[in-house]
């Protein structure tokens, strides 16, 4: 990536986005008001759908980029960004009905699938195990991933303050040549777009993402970082994401193991616990944003000094600080 896309994408990404907002928002409060739930950490209702614009705002300006910079993309970015809009579909629908969970499931499979599809032939992560199996893993791991992202926005700005860290890193590695172009390219619009939607999330916030936005912006991020442990830094790809990986992958453990129902409404994620031990919204998502710095940081020496001992101690200090910040939201 040149500098100049490093500048105009997620310029270009923001503004497109907060322009669509202010254009859909009438529509949204009209016909897609989030009314408080079990899950809510809001007390009034508050349009959703936000994420539509995030997601057409990331795609416009990839496709900008292309045609005003030559920037690089292949038809493996438009089969991604084609399941992205597929999965913005089914948010939508459930954002303003309620779809059933497996047909749920079945389209976000659908979807996991058409890009893993995509990959290369020998791409590999775990070269012991038979494709079949890994390929089999890779979608369980997807689905997840796509809806964890889901899971986790049920804060003002936890989000924010997790994909624009996240994606920055990305770009950053892209512009360095440890990621690949188009891969590079969608985190940086990414970034870019979130950029644009975060004045409205701000607590309290004026609109939510929504299904529509959550789901699609999941599967994003998560092929960019199938896409970074695909380039041989398989540390950086799991520290990037860990605090959301953790909180939501633990929460869903226990309930589990509780015997409840996981699909249905709750306030048990870890940040949603911080709220009811006398954190305020802007304590939890700056502690959120700042560990998602220190995680980003982990995987850049992760990356940098290329050893498995250093890969090994980044992984442990990235799990001891997310440890921390955990163990500090489920205490008084």
């Amino acid at each position: 990536m040149t500098p100049s896309l490093v500048i105009s994408v997620p310029l270009a990404a923001g503004v497109i986005c907060a322009a669509l907002i202010v254009l859909l928002r009438p529509l949204l409060i009209r016909y897609a008001l989030a009314r408080p739930n079990a899950r809510s950490s809001h007390s009034v209702p508050t349009p959703q759908g936000g994420g539509a614009a995030v997601i057409a705002a990331t795609i416009a300006s990839v496709v900008i980029s292309v045609g005003l910079f030559g920037a690089a993309a292949d038809t493996v970015l438009s089969t991604i960004f084609a399941s992205a809009i597929l999965l913005a579909c089914v948010g939508a629908y459930d954002d303003l009905r309620t779809m059933p969970v497996l047909p749920r499931l079945l389209l976000q499979a659908i979807a996991v699938g058409i890009v893993l599809a995509s990959l290369p032939v020998d791409f590999r992560l775990i070269p012991v195990l038979p494709v079949w199996p890994e390929r089999i893993l890779l979608l369980i791991g997807g689905l997840w991933f796509v809806n964890l992202v889901n899971f986790m926005d049920g804060l003002d700005w936890i989000t924010v303050a997790e994909v624009i860290p996240v994606t920055a890193a990305l770009a950053l590695f892209g512009f360095y040549g440890q990621l690949p172009p188009d891969a590079a390219l969608a985190a940086l619009a990414l970034c870019g777009a979130m950029i644009g939607f975060a004045p409205f999330k701000r607590p309290v916030a004026k609109l939510f993402l929504g299904d529509v936005g959550s789901l699609p912006i999941g599967l994003l991020v998560g092929w960019c970082l199938l896409q970074l442990a695909g380039s041989g830094h398989l540390a950086a790809a799991l520290l990037l994401p860990l605090y959301y990986l953790a909180d939501a992958t633990i929460t869903l453990l226990k309930r589990l193991i509780k015997g409840e129902a996981v699909w249905v409404a709750h306030r048990s994620h870890f940040y949603q616990q911080a709220t009811g031990n006398g954190f305020s919204v802007m304590q939890v998502v700056t502690e959120v944003f700042i560990l998602n710095i220190v995680l980003a940081i982990l995987a850049t020496l992760s990356i940098l000094l290329k050893s498995p001992y250093v890969q090994g101690m980044a992984l442990a200090m990235g799990a001891g600080g997310v440890a921390l910040v955990l163990n500090r939201f489920s205490r008084q």
